[in-house]
């Protein structure tokens, strides 16, 4: 009953917001209240709540410190030189710019974080996307496929947490899964070109004199400047994404710099320490690997270096944590919400009975091909339960399964990390409300269309891994 519980209480939740009948946010807390009270544990709901706000707070600490720390480097131009490559290769066409997308998000996933990198992506290409009317769901999609082939870096969670749950070393995992990571990166590649033709061939190839043009016809017709990823409405003010200060409007002049959607003349560029932010991101991130300190920690204090180098002035810096405030709260409330789903799927004993249901429903016959069965599985088992409880509730007991038949744990722990391409667009993933929020796209809509092309990425690797002998 649990198990036929648990996976109603996740399609549910799943229908209702693709079907846009509920907001994520409500829906991650009415509707595991629901079901909490179907399975008769409705009293022990605050506990269950209580119980997943602790598990997940540290997360939401992490989220809303990163998103500060990155939201001021972005502000003060850190990213500027790896941003301004990616949009000179980019220019005005469709192609290039949704290649570029997931060419930038690879990239900048070097860090380990899905948060930072939807934040760079998302404030670098969104001026681009709006103005030129492209699909900001391929923006979305493309990105979050890109950090999930990314994610499976020994720093990234995945890697480490399969090889802490079967007692292994991260390197002996990663490093031979390296060539099929690899291919399927270049399927995101090659996927981000078809995609980008097929908005190339919807949109065509504007100059930037074209698309001025176009918006003075708009403009003149409808006596409203509205453009780019919509500006004050007074035509001069640049948008801006989070207070990231990458503007969209070309200016009197055309410049296209301006219209590339970097605005390089905003207040809060510090070029004189550039240097400094460099190091500062650097060491951050080294400690981060390194582990020295928790990673909230590690954001709450580098947030407050950053604000307090860059921006000594008190005024300044309430201004900036003003400008990313509404990231913080969106994200943090997401997080919260989340946690109250976590809570009754892992409280009321949901997560053990599917996991414990999917195992046993495996074939025998299939025992000398687990590894073959834990990669399919990691696609719907990382989307529908946290990683946590995927690699240290469901691995170990497939694991065993496997060894049973002579598959080694590094063959298993290799093909868990298959379906993580998919699992970084689940609604229990904090760092996609990062992506979806700062788009301003509709978590239903981003789900619609990224769930094929990601469980086509993962397979990818699935079967790279297969022909290269490494799963």
């Amino acid at each position: 009953m649990l198990t036929i519980l648990g996976f109603a209480m996740i399609a549910t939740f799943l229908v209702l917001i693709m079907m846009k009948k509920m907001s994520p946010i409500a829906a991650l807390v009415l509707i595991p209240a629901l079901f909490c009270v179907f399975v008769g544990k409705g009293a022990k709901l605050g506990d269950y709540v209580i119980d997943g706000v602790t598990s997940l707070a540290p997360t939401a600490a992490m989220l809303m410190f990163a998103i500060v720390y990155f939201g001021v480097m972005i502000d003060v131009g850190l990213f500027d030189p790896v941003v301004r490559g990616i949009l000179k290769f980019a220019k005005a066409d469709p192609m290039r710019i949704v290649v570029g997308t997931a060419v930038l998000a690879a990239i900048v996933s070097l860090d380990g974080d899905g948060s930072t990198t939807f934040m760079i992506t998302v404030s670098a290409m969104y001026p681009l996307y709006k103005r030129l009317k492209m699909s900001l769901v391929v923006m979305t999609g493309v990105a979050a496929m890109a950090n999930g082939v990314m994610n499976t870096l020994p720093w990234g969670g995945p890697t480490a947490r399969a090889a802490t749950a079967l007692k292994l070393d991260a390197s002996d995992i990663f490093v031979p899964m390296i060539p099929a990571l690899l291919v399927g990166l270049l399927g995101v590649f090659i996927l981000s070109y078809v995609l980008g033709v097929r908005e190339r061939r919807r949109l065509g190839v504007l100059t930037l004199g074209e698309i001025l043009a176009d918006e003075k016809v708009e403009e003149k017709e409808t006596e409203t400047v509205l453009v780019g990823a919509g500006g004050s409405g007074d035509g001069k003010t640049p948008a801006r994404t989070g207070g990231a200060g990458f503007g969209t409007d070309a200016g009197a002049d055309g410049d296209a710099d301006d219209f590339q959607g970097l605005d390089q003349n905003r207040a809060t560029l510090r070029p004189k320490l550039l240097w400094f932010n460099f190091l500062l991101t650097v060491v951050l991130l080294t400690a981060m690997i390194m582990e020295y300190l928790p990673i909230p920690v590690l954001f709450l204090i580098g947030a407050a270096l950053a604000l307090t180098v860059n921006f000594p002035h008190i005024p300044d810096q309430k201004a900036r944590l003003a400008a990313h405030a509404d990231n913080v709260l969106n994200v943090s409330g997401m997080v919260f919400a989340a946690a109250v789903f976590t809570g009754v799927l892992q409280g009321t004993g949901m997560v053990d009975s599917m996991a414990k249901w999917m195992v046993d429903v495996i074939p025998e016959g299939m025992g000398p091909h687990m590894a073959l069965v834990t990669g399919v599985l990691s696609l719907p088992l990382t989307y529908f339960m946290s990683n946590d409880g995927f690699y240290f509730g469901v691995l170990p007991v497939l694991a065993e399964a496997g060894a049973a038949h002579g598959v080694s744990p590094l063959e298993m722990a290799r093909a868990s990390l298959v379906g993580q391409p998919l699992h970084m667009s689940s609604p229990l993933v904090p760092a996609v409300y990062v992506l979806v929020g700062m788009a301003k796209v509709e978590f239903g809509d981003h789900t619609r269309f990224v769930v094929k092309w990601a469980a086509l990425t993962s397979l990818i690797i699935l079967g790279a891994g297969i022909l290269f002998g490494i799963i």
